[in-house]
């Protein structure tokens, strides 16, 4: 059996303490030092890692207790997204304000809220009988994310620690506890478009090579088609043209140059070179002479494919809450692109729908129920895998 912990807390009360540090990336503002403070008074090995390949030093920790196999690690960041005008909040957005059953403030939902819920969680089961319990919390995730998970998980490369299994707090309910469950992301690949002319006065163009139609041409070659139509576990992949600019405020100069930017989230029907084959492919049949630049920070999609690890998650979910979550594989990107280098990893935390917003907020019986669930994932789990 577990050895209960004397220091397990109240996660609305560690969620409310976590958004009065007003953790905006790339700050800590005490966020991170709280949650080390509570583990290592739980007995966890904490390692403070603080890198700056950025420029600028970004905290994260690693925290364990045991050392057996097998290793169940719970991620998330304490960084949240600026919060805007603050007089457009209705409560404080770094009060960690409770009213009429709501917990309101920046992080409530993305993802302080998750971070105390699992605290919580792992702080009432104690120390494991048999395996490890983990924390992998960075401060980098809402900023470039260079220096927050990324170079966390080459840390426990180099130093040898097996992580088996992870959970990521992300908010991945669309409207209610329980709706879904994130066992894949889709890949991420942005690019620029350059195509040059040679800038002139248009009631001369002879004297002028004006590149806006040949970049009409290739935006039309990149978009003509869809790129798939979807796999088994992924919606089809999407390309967006999200800028076109020639720097150009007046009528009468054709400009030197013409640019355009896209993204694409792909699914598991490319990996990043096929994708980035079938880009210049498309490009290549507009007939027109182009630049193209991939930008770093793409990521390849992944999946947690369906097995005893994320039926046990959906068990714990369905338990708490009555809903079978659906496994999902939309939005965005997250740390868990880095985290399946070492492990399967599932996703599971509050719902999404105030996150980023004016008045972010969840109810207080979601972060109990939240905590209940990560507490039958840890007794699950070391039923199960140890």
């Amino acid at each position: 059996m577990a050895t209960p912990s004397a220091t397990a807390a109240d996660p609305v009360a560690l969620a409310a303490e976590l958004i009065r540090a007003p953790s905006v990336t790339p700050r800590s503002a005490g966020a991170l030092e709280l949650v080390a403070g509570r583990l290592e008074a739980a007995g966890y090995r904490v390692e403070r890692l603080t890198f700056e390949t950025g420029g600028i030093p970004i905290p994260n920790l690693y925290a364990r207790i045991g050392t057996d196999s097998p290793n169940l690690c719970f991620a998330g960041h304490v960084d949240v997204v600026p919060e805007g005008d603050t007089a457009q909040w209705a409560h404080g957005p770094f009060a960690g304000t409770v009213q009429d059953g709501v917990l309101y403030g920046r992080g409530a939902v993305d993802m302080k809220g998750a971070v105390a819920a699992f605290l919580a969680a792992a702080l009432a089961h104690g120390k494991p009988a048999r395996g490890s319990l983990s924390f992998l919390i960075t401060g980098d995730e809402e900023g470039p994310a260079l220096d927050g998970t990324v170079q966390v998980v080459e840390w426990l490369k180099a130093k040898g620690e097996t992580i088996d299994h992870c959970v990521l707090g992300e908010p991945t309910n669309p409207d209610a506890l329980g709706d879904a469950f994130k066992v894949g992301r889709r890949g991420s690949l942005s690019g620029i478009i350059t195509v040059k002319g040679v800038q002139g006065h248009v009631a001369y163009p002879h004297l002028a090579d004006n590149p806006v139609p040949r970049l009409v041409k290739l935006v039309a070659a990149l978009t003509a088609a869809p790129l798939d139509e979807g796999s088994d576990f992924f919606p089809p992949s999407n390309l967006e043209v999200v800028s076109v600019d020639v720097g150009n405020p007046v009528f009468n100069l054709i400009p030197a140059q013409a640019t355009a930017r896209f993204n694409v989230r792909f699914n598991d029907r490319f990996s990043l070179e096929s994708l980035k084959g079938e880009i210049v492919r498309r490009l290549d049949t507009a007939g027109a002479a182009y630049a193209l630049d991939f930008q770093p920070g793409a990521s390849q999609s992944f999946l947690t494919a369906p097995g005893p690890f994320t039926d046990l998650v959906a068990d714990a979910v369905e338990a708490v809450t009555g809903r079978r979550p659906e496994p999902s594989t939309s939005g965005g990107t997250s740390d868990a692109r880095f985290i399946k280098d070492l492990c399967p990893v599932v996703e599971f935390g509050l719902v999404g729908r105030t996150m980023h917003k004016v008045d972010e907020a969840t109810p207080v019986a979601d972060v109990h129920a939240l905590t209940a669930i990560y507490g039958r994932i840890i007794a699950r789990y070391f039923a199960t895998f140890a």
